[in-house]
C-alpha cells in the first residue's frame, strides 16, 4: 500500500490536478429544468473542520433572521438530499409543512436539526466568506473581430481518472488529463490554450467580445450570454482542466501593480483595461480553465454542485470536506466592505476551486451588474454554524 500510495502522489505531481470537487449534474433533455441528476455528498470523514455542537441561542442573529428564502432553498436541496437514508426523513417531515410561515419554519428546524460550530483545524472559529454571481457577457454563436474570444464545451480528450475506482480509500479523488500516445499527461494549461487555440478547434461553444470577462465566467462558474438580438443564453459548468486555481488579484497585489484594497473583481478589469499588452501574461497564471455548457432558458438559477438551481442570497459554495453538501448553513458575516451585521440561513449547495478549508464560503449574490459589484467587493471575515439531522450519523468526524 505504501507503494501505491507513493506512485499516486507522483502521479498527482505529474498531472498537476488532484480534484475532490464535485461537477455540476448534466440536465437531460426533456426533464423539468428544476430536476437534475444529483450529485452525492462524500461518505468519508470531514477532514478540513470540526464541527462543535452548540445551543441554537449561540448563532448570531438566529431569531432575527427572515428563513422564508433560506427554506425555498433547502426544499431544491431536498431534490437530492431526499435519496440519501441520512436526509430522508428529515426532507420528508419537511414536504408536509405546506406554506410555513417565519415562526414554523424556524420551529421546524429547532425541531429536527442541532446546531453545530464550524471550526478550523486550528481551533480558530472564523475564516473568509468572498462571493460570486451569475454574469452577463456579450456574445456571438460566430466570430467576428468584435467577438473574439471562444467558450469552450468540454473536449473529448479530457480524461477524468476516477482514482477511487482502484483506491476505496481514495473516493472523490479525481485526476485529469489527456492521451499522449499511451501516456495519460496533464491537459492543455490556459497558456496552452491561449497561445495555441487550435487545440481546441471545433469545440467553440461561442465568442464573446471581452478576455476579462472571460475570465471571470470561468471564475464564477456560470453566466448569460446575450446576442446582439436580444436573445440570451444560460451556460454553467461542464469541467475542468485539472490545475488549482491560482489569484491573479493576489498576484497583481504582490507585483506592487494594486494596492491590497484594490484588488477586487472590479479593481482587476479596470487594470486589464489599463494594462492590455500586460493583460494575456497575468491571464495565463492561473493555469486552471473552465469548460462550459448550455443550460436551459427556464432554469431559476445556476446549477451548483449539488444538482440543483442556486437561490441569489441564500446559497453557498463549501468544501465538501468541511461541511455536506446541501445542509443548511448559519453565516454570521458583515455586508461587503462595511461592519453592518449580515447573518442569515444559507444553503450548501456548490463547491468551487478556490473554497477549501473549514471556516470558508463564497456568498451566491444572483445575477446581474449589482450582485456583481457586490460579488467583487466580498471578503468578509465570518462565522458558521452547520444544521444537522439530529440523528445524523457522522462518518468518524471528531466532533466535540
Amino acid at each position: 500500500m505504501k507503494n501505491q500510495l507513493s506512485f499516486i502522489i507522483l502521479l498527482c505531481s505529474l498531472l498537476t490536478g488532484c480534484a475532490t470537487e464535485s461537477v455540476s449534474p448534466v440536465v437531460e433533455p426533456g426533464k423539468p429544468a428544476e430536476v437534475v441528476t444529483p450529485a452525492l455528498p462524500p461518505d468519508k470523514p470531514f477532514t478540513k473542520s470540526i464541527q462543535k455542537k452548540v445551543a441554537w441561542s449561540a448563532l448570531t442573529g438566529w431569531r432575527d433572521d427572515d428563513l422564508l428564502p433560506a427554506w425555498q432553498a433547502f426544499q431544491k436541496s431536498c431534490l437530492a438530499l431526499s435519496k440519501q437514508p441520512v436526509w430522508k426523513a428529515s426532507c420528508q417531515q419537511a414536504s408536509l409543512l405546506k406554506q410555513p410561515d417565519n415562526a414554523a419554519v424556524r420551529k421546524f428546524f429547532e425541531t429536527h436539526f442541532m446546531p453545530y460550530q464550524i471550526i478550523n483545524t486550528d481551533n480558530t472559529q472564523e475564516g473568509l466568506v468572498t462571493g460570486y454571481y451569475e454574469p452577463l457577457l456579450k456574445g456571438s454563436r460566430k466570430p467576428s473581430n468584435r467577438y473574439r474570444f471562444p467558450i469552450y464545451a468540454a473536449p473529448d480528450d479530457l480524461l477524468t481518472i476516477d482514482l477511487g475506482a482502484a483506491y476505496p480509500e481514495l473516493k472523490d479523488l479525481r485526476l485529469r488529463g489527456r492521451l499522449d500516445g499511451r501516456k495519460v499527461v496533464p491537459f492543455h494549461s490556459r497558456a496552452d490554450i491561449m497561445n495555441n487555440p487550435k487545440l481546441l478547434d471545433g469545440y467553440e461553444l461561442l465568442w464573446v467580445e471581452d478576455e476579462v470577462e472571460l475570465f471571470f465566467l470561468h471564475v464564477q462558474g456560470s453566466g448569460r450570454i446575450v446576442f446582439d438580438n436580444g436573445e440570451v443564453m444560460k451556460v454553467g459548468f461542464a469541467d475542468q482542466n485539472g490545475y488549482p486555481y491560482n489569484s491573479i488579484g493576489k498576484l497583481l497585489v504582490e507585483r506592487g501593480e494594486l494596492p491590497l484594497e484594490k484588488a477586487s473583481m472590479q479593481g482587476i478589469k479596470q487594470w486589464g483595461q489599463q494594462n492590455p499588452r500586460k493583460l494575456p501574461e497575468l491571464l495565463q497564471q492561473n493555469a486552471r480553465y473552465v469548460f462550459f455548457r448550455e443550460l436551459p432558458s427556464d432554469l431559476s438559477g445556476p446549477i451548483g454542485a449539488l444538482g440543483v438551481p442556486l437561490t441569489a442570497g441564500r446559497s453557498i459554495a463549501i468544501d465538501p470536506q468541511s461541511i455536506p453538501q446541501g445542509a443548511p448553513v448559519f453565516l454570521s458575516t458583515t455586508w461587503p466592505n462595511t461592519n453592518k451585521p449580515l447573518n442569515r440561513l444559507m444553503v450548501a449547495q456548490d463547491v468551487g476551486g478556490a473554497i477549501k478549508g473549514g471556516v470558508r464560503a463564497d456568498f451566491f449574490w444572483g445575477f446581474g451588474h449589482e450582485a456583481g459589484i457586490q460579488a467583487g467587493k466580498m471578503k468578509q471575515s465570518g462565522k458558521m454554524w452547520v444544521l444537522l439531522p439530529r440523528d445524523y450519523q457522522f462518518p468518524l468526524m471528531s466532533r466535540q
